[in-house]
């Protein structure tokens, strides 16, 4: 490709906020929720009737297509890549209150079906007309034991934003206008917290006390804020029926919980690897002991400069590599403007991918061109791919995939690129690079795998006493922390204020998906390493879209997450890489 572009066109969604299609496409799907209301809210026949049932899928597949996220998506975007853009967030904020009206329209539809009588429940999942429809039908039938009344259910999507998002967004707004001075210059809070692991360690840990300073002022808000979302997500929980705090996250990530658990008590036993790692990094360091400060710190840099165009080039070679439709697809997204490749001032910070049936895939990045700016770009094109692959060999009822494969997709392809790097880099490059893959690693499993342990006894202390100070929240933080971390650290009281900024305990519990993903995610490239004809199956694992459960899911590719140890190969993988680090620093 001789020209690539490097911003978002989002023209492929909507050329401005005036634009008459918005408007237009809204109009559509409100006349297309209160047409299969009219048509289905009276009619109980396709509740018997396999033929009858058929057709009332088929309509409301018909809903899925017309894509009701893309007037959200492209006022998103715009809030993402400025800030301070109000038009988008005025907009944004307006559709969110108006679609979600017409949403509620249809929520008797799946509560319905989720009554249909056992008989006919087991008659229509062996029926042969049903077969597409299988599992998306196994889900609302188990969904339907903790589903509430009509009624209810709109009460609950309703008091969504004043209960919990409203509450989120406050504590995001306020720790926005937070600054603390750097160097002589007033920096905000986040500029400040992206700066710490790159800082000499008195710097560090300095600037990184200014940050938990400065956040510590609004721990009152926080502190109501916390108290106040657990609080109503154990009346929800309640209405429901889910005796614990973390049951709904993993029925809705379609996992089963009693595995979930037993995963989550495998990785925390095995926390001695992560202690083991820090202790060889505070060695690397130089340092007596740690701080928080110091999780995250450098230990150096790859000199070399990887510009955005080189890195292109590298992930379609390594792509291609794999299968040439990996490559095709990294071609086309950058030809139409999908990716927007940058930093600039108002950009949100991080990479993501984002996806819906059927509006473009796009992708964020923040390219400082550099090593870590490659990896992340290998990533979050992993995610895409993921989409893509599942949007074009699933119907649109499946083409999204449980947020608890999602991370197998994106590690996959960041390891593929890793290792095709990694031997071309020089001793004291491998040793950075090297120690940034384990450190990934050990951030995406046993962080959030310790993280998952302080929701539960968090959710649960708020559940039996009612209310927590953030003195107490901060305590249980550095609790858990220091289990994964270690004895080569040394916690203060104000560390734990870090739970102020760390948005993932707002989305609850989902932080286990990430662990979850990215162990399967090393055993899937090991196997893809000592025989390349599996990628035919892992390509199998990236077209299969929502169509069946994760386990299942793998399973079909030979991956059986339910096997004894299994999850224990993907632990021991992480400890040949640490032996590897001390072997190449020792050299």
């Amino acid at each position: 490709m001789k020209k690539i572009k490097t911003k978002w066109n989002l023209n492929l969604f909507y050329k401005s906020a005036n634009d008459t299609q918005i408007k237009k496409d809204i109009e559509k799907i409100k006349k297309a929720f209160i047409f299969f209301e009219k048509k289905y809210i009276k009619k109980d026949d396709y509740l018997k009737e396999e033929d009858k049932l058929f057709q009332a899928l088929l309509d409301y597949e018909n809903l899925i297509k017309l894509d009701t996220d893309k007037p959200l998506l492209y006022f998103h975007y715009r809030k993402d890549l400025d800030g301070k853009d109000q038009e988008a967030e005025a907009n944004l904020n307006k559709l969110i209150n108006e679609l979600t009206k017409y949403e509620n329209k249809i929520l008797f539809f799946l509560l319905k079906i989720g009554k249909i009588e056992k008989k006919f429940q087991k008659k229509f999942l062996s029926g042969k007309k049903l077969r597409k429809y299988n599992y998306f039908l196994e889900k609302i039938f188990e969904m339907s034991k903790y589903d509430l009344a009509e009624k209810e259910e709109k009460i609950i999507n309703l008091k969504n934003m004043p209960s919990h998002s409203m509450w989120v967004s406050g504590v995001q707004r306020t720790l926005s206008k937070q600054n603390v001075k750097f160097r002589g210059k007033e920096i905000s809070i986040g500029e400040a917290q992206n700066k710490v692991s790159g800082l000499n360690t008195i710097e560090r840990r300095a600037l990184q006390d200014k940050v938990l300073e400065k956040i510590k002022e609004i721990s009152s808000f926080a502190e109501s804020e916390i108290n106040a979302i657990v609080l109503n997500k154990k009346i929800d929980d309640e209405l429901r029926g889910f005796k614990n705090p973390y049951s709904a996250t993993i029925l809705g990530y379609e996992n089963n919980e009693k595995s979930i658990l037993d995963f989550a008590n495998i990785v925390t036993k095995h926390f001695y690897i992560s202690n083991r790692f820090y202790n060889l990094k505070k060695k690397i360091l130089k340092l007596d002991y740690m701080r928080y400060a110091d999780r995250g710190a450098r230990i150096g840099k790859t000199t070399k400069k990887i510009s955005f165009k080189e890195a292109y080039e590298i992930l379609k070679s390594i792509f291609k590599s794999i299968d040439k439709e990996y490559a095709d697809i990294l071609d086309n997204m950058l030809k139409k403007g999908q990716i927007d490749a940058y930093p600039k001032i108002g950009k949100s910070d991080g990479a993501y991918a984002s996806s819906s049936v059927n509006t473009p895939t796009m992708v964020l990045l923040n390219q400082t061109d550099d090593f870590k700016s490659l990896m992340t770009f290998a990533h979050e094109m992993g995610h895409a791919i993921h989409s893509e692959l599942s949007k074009k060999n699933q119907i649109e009822i499946y083409t999204h995939y449980s947020i608890s494969a999602a991370e197998t997709a994106s590690t996959f392809f960041e390891q593929a690129v890793f290792d095709a790097i990694f031997e071309k880099l020089n001793n004291k490059e491998k040793i950075v690079a090297l120690h940034d893959k384990i450190q990934g690693d050990i951030d995406t499993i046993f962080r959030q795998i310790a993280e998952f342990n302080f929701e539960i006894e968090l959710h649960n202390s708020i559940r039996q006493k009612g209310a927590l100070s953030s003195e107490e929240i901060g305590s249980m933080l550095n609790k858990h922390m220091k289990m994964y971390l270690g004895p080569a650290f040394k916690l203060k009281e104000l560390d734990g204020y870090f739970f102020i900024r760390w948005s993932h305990i707002r989305n609850f519990f989902y932080v286990y998906t990430y662990a979850y993903g990215q162990i399967i995610s090393k055993i899937m490239y090991d196997r893809f390493k000592k025989n390349n004809n599996f990628g035919k199956q892992i390509k199998k694992f990236l077209s299969a879209g929502g169509s069946k459960s994760p386990d299942d899911i793998f399973k079909d590719i030979g991956i059986d997450t339910a096997r004894h140890n299994f999850f224990k190969e993907g632990l021991i993988s992480i400890e040949k890489d640490i032996n590897k680090l001390e072997k190449v620093y020792s050299a």
